[in-house]
């Protein structure tokens, strides 16, 4: 099973310098940042996936500047990635629409040629058919039952997709491998959409529509799919976000699936954001201690102009909890110390009060033991990947993009060691009365 990572331009500044909290004047964006894989030293994952939503062109806003678009499709995806060195040459390079990016259109802004055009061009590996979303899910429904009138104007328009798609890739002999997205509003109807993709002749499918859906909805239509097609067929989960949970998803012979999670959750979970393998194959999740910058955050700054603090005051306190932590990491400082010096910056954002007037916050006191149990076990000092032996406990501290990306990209390495040591092809139970579970999921 190939974990593929999505990306959306997550680079990192290697020159970066923790102390000062800036980037040399002269770093020039993208072309002097540096990407997992090159920061690492060694990709941390199999693939990686380019949403076209995420590129843009002039009908959708994506995240790339309009020169970098250019470029992408100028030079390749490989390229413009930076894995056309010789030791990235195996990692697979998938494709999709970016469906997310036109949810709300009537219709997907791409014609199946266009993407099947794009795909070639640049130079990926797989390619996704042009899918279009559906989001109003329903485990309790069996086959083809049920469905609005949207959501089954979008499972016609994903499959007409998907023929036009695979048509036009044969004709131009494409030298990617092409995706049959399925896209449904019950397993029943993913198991309908997966057959009719077989049909069409696709050997490789990918799940769409997954993201909000809990792992075990994801399951059920897993487990109708495999009951409809080939067991030769290879299974996609595109956007998987329980990727944290995929031990449980042994005995679905899932070929591959793309995901953020590890890297976003870096910045975006609020407990557990820094990972270290657990016991046996579980992961172990530590919380970043929070010590953002006091000029720029706009909580503080509000704070500010309201007249509840002073600048001068909280940039003070700022600077004692940076260097209580540091002084922490070179055991010139104690435990409670530091916890006491991160905890009295930590009131004005938590509370909106100076410390003294909300120590025994229960806020603060759930704060406190999470970030006790950081200090206490020192995650950094036992992580062995260049992110932690250069960045030492600026890793841990949460507090600007390039921290926090760099925490996410050791995640990524984490992850990769996780996925590397699961069997995801032991046998699952067989079911036998899939519609009863079915119902049992809805309630």
């Amino acid at each position: 099973m190939k974990f593929i990572f999505a990306d959306s331009l997550d680079y990192v500044d290697p020159a970066f310098d923790f102390i000062a909290d800036r980037s040399p004047a002269e770093r020039q964006p993208y072309w002097d940042d540096a990407y997992p894989h090159e920061i690492l030293g060694y990709a941390p994952y199999d693939g990686v996936l380019v949403s076209r939503g995420i590129v843009g062109d002039h009908r959708v806003k994506g995240k790339y500047t309009a020169s970098q678009a250019r470029r992408f499709r100028l030079v390749g995806a490989r390229k413009f990635l930076r894995l056309d060195k010789p030791e990235f040459a195996h990692l697979d390079i998938f494709g999709d629409c970016g469906a997310f990016t036109y949810v709300q259109d009537e219709k997907p802004p791409y014609t199946p040629v266009e993407m099947a055009e794009f795909y070639d061009e640049c130079g990926f590996t797989h390619g996704a058919s042009v899918d279009h979303i559906i989001f109003d899910f329903d485990a309790g429904l069996v086959g083809l039952a049920g469905g609005s009138t949207d959501a089954r104007q979008r499972f016609d328009i994903t499959l007409e997709n998907a023929e036009g798609f695979l048509r036009e890739a044969k004709v131009m002999d494409a030298g990617f491998t092409p995706m049959g997205v399925i896209q449904g509003w019950s397993p029943g109807s993913m198991a309908e959409a997966a057959r009719r993709l077989v049909a069409m002749g696709y050997d490789y499918l990918a799940l769409g529509g997954m993201v909000p859906l809990k792992s075990p909805e994801i399951k059920l239509c897993l487990e109708a799919i495999r009951d409809t097609v080939p067991a030769s067929t290879r299974l996609h989960i595109l956007g998987f976000a329980k990727a944290d949970d995929i031990d449980s998803f042994h005995g679905y012979d899932i070929s591959s699936f793309d995901t953020t999670s590890p890297l976003i959750r870096a910045f975006k979970d609020a407990k557990q954001n820094y990972y270290l393998p657990g016991d046996g194959l579980a992961l172990r999740y530590f919380t970043s201690i929070r010590v953002p910058q006091a000029i720029e955050n706009p909580k503080l700054q509000r704070a500010v102009k309201k007249g509840m603090f002073r600048a001068e005051e909280l940039v003070r306190l700022e600077a004692l909890a940076l260097g209580s932590l540091r002084a922490f990491d070179r055991d010139e400082a104690g435990l409670e110390e530091t916890l006491h010096h991160v905890l009295v910056y930590s009131a004005p954002l938590v509370e909106e009060k100076p410390y003294e007037d909300c120590a025994a916050s229960p806020s603060l006191a759930r704060l406190a033991e999470r970030y006790r149990t950081t200090l206490a076990e020192r995650p950094w000092k036992q992580c062995s990947c260049k992110i932690c032996r250069d960045a030492a406990i600026d890793v841990i501290i949460f507090r600007g993009s390039n921290r926090n990306k760099r925490r996410g990209i050791h995640n990524l390495a984490v992850y990769q060691d996780h996925i590397e040591r699961l069997d995801l092809k032991r046998a699952v139970e067989p079911s036998d009365d899939l519609p009863r579970r079915l119902c049992a999921a809805e309630q």
